[in-house]
């Protein structure tokens, strides 16, 4: 993935937003954002990551702290004067003007030569793969047509960086896949950094060199898709992203890089992440796909567990189990001719390795 110079590029320091005097939607929120990086700001309704997004448009102005694009501070500055491209989920074109007229916009505004801005046009429409729409109007466009223009104009005039707001919200599942694609070459192409707003955790997996998952207005945890999936830091983020088996407990026994958890219906060996002595509570997080039936040795959980459901999904099988206390345990099983147990009522052994159990704080 295309990664410029890795300086740092947007930085918010120390960041507060109320609207009211009282509640703080954004709380002390330090982060740094290097040029040319795909970041994604994840979170659920109400977490603080679009209001972090319309701060560094200029749409919003912060309670305290200060935002700064290339080392100088913005929050003075108007967002027309910022040199950021935006879209946003519904478009956002203007329905009187050709797709041409739409992307000259910006140029003309910033009173640039015909001959330029053709070229430049010309260059945006061949990125979203447009060519030869230049007369359509926005309502003779397809939903993800429309999206790929409002792409093609935040890009036109080679902002420094692009927002973008719940994008492909609006789009149906395999449009919006296959958008997610264009919009991840497009800045592997040409290194423009991107700051990303969604609630789709799958989306932000697959977009972003490191994603900020949002929670109560606070950044829980800034890390690369694959760090943030496999090493959840706390029960927040492990529930949050991707599916997740979770136990309540209490720490039996501790030491530097194991810990004993005494759940409903006995023990599990765990990864001791939040957790620091004995007698502490714990909730204890096990990816679907990381347990697995008659593991072959090696593996210090063995449990058995009965088969509550089974749902076909194609290229796997999804078992549901009671195990431990738990019947909502879930298994990803790949679809094989070895699955042969996998019958409901059937009870079956089930293994996961310690460090795949993470015991992080009670929820």
């Amino acid at each position: 993935m295309l990664m410029s110079k890795n300086k740092e590029f947007v930085k918010f320091e120390k960041v507060d937003k109320s609207y009211d005097g009282k509640i703080l939607v954004v709380k002390d929120l330090n982060l740094d954002i290097s040029e040319g990086e795909f970041i994604t700001m994840l979170g659920p309704s109400g977490s603080g990551k679009t209001t972090c997004l319309m701060m560094l448009a200029g749409f919003e102005t912060p309670t305290n702290g200060e935002i700064y694009l290339d080392k100088n501070p913005i929050s003075n500055i108007p967002p027309h004067k910022r040199g950021i491209g935006m879209v946003f989920q519904n478009y956002a074109l203007f329905p009187h003007m050709t797709v041409y007229e739409n992307l000259a916009f910006p140029l003309r505004v910033r009173k640039m030569p015909k001959d330029e801005a053709d070229k430049k046009i010309d260059k945006a429409l061949s990125m979203v793969s447009l060519s030869g729409f230049e007369n359509r109007m926005p309502g003779q466009l397809s939903g993800g047509q429309q999206q790929r223009v409002a792409v093609a104009r935040a890009l036109v005039f080679d902002p420094s960086v692009v927002l973008m707001d719940e994008p492909l919200g609006a789009l149906d599942k395999n449009l919006r896949e296959s958008m997610q694609y264009e919009i991840k070459h497009i800045h592997e192409s040409i290194g423009v950094t991107v700051v990303y707003v969604t609630h789709d955790q799958g989306e932000a997996l697959t977009m972003s060199n490191r994603i900020a998952v949002f929670n109560d207005g606070k950044v829980q945890q800034l890390s690369s898709p694959d760090q943030l999936y496999e090493r959840p830091v706390n029960s927040f983020v492990a529930e949050f992203i991707g599916e997740n088996n979770t136990f309540a407990g209490e720490i039996s026994d501790i030491s530097s890089d194991k810990c004993k958890v005494k759940v409903n219906g006995g023990e599990i060996i765990a990864n001791p992440i939040s957790v620091k002595s004995k007698g502490e509570k714990t909730t204890v997080s096990i990816r679907p796909e990381r347990a697995l039936i008659n593991p072959k040795g090696g593996m210090d959980n063995n449990h058995k567990g009965k088969i509550e459901e089974v749902i076909y999904h194609g290229d796997h099988t999804r078992v549901r189990l009671s195990l431990l206390g738990n019947s909502d345990f879930i298994l990803k099983v790949p679809n094989s001719s070895e699955n042969l147990d996998i019958k409901l009522g059937n009870t079956i052994n089930i293994g996961w390795n310690s460090q795949d159990a993470r015991a992080l704080d009670p929820k």
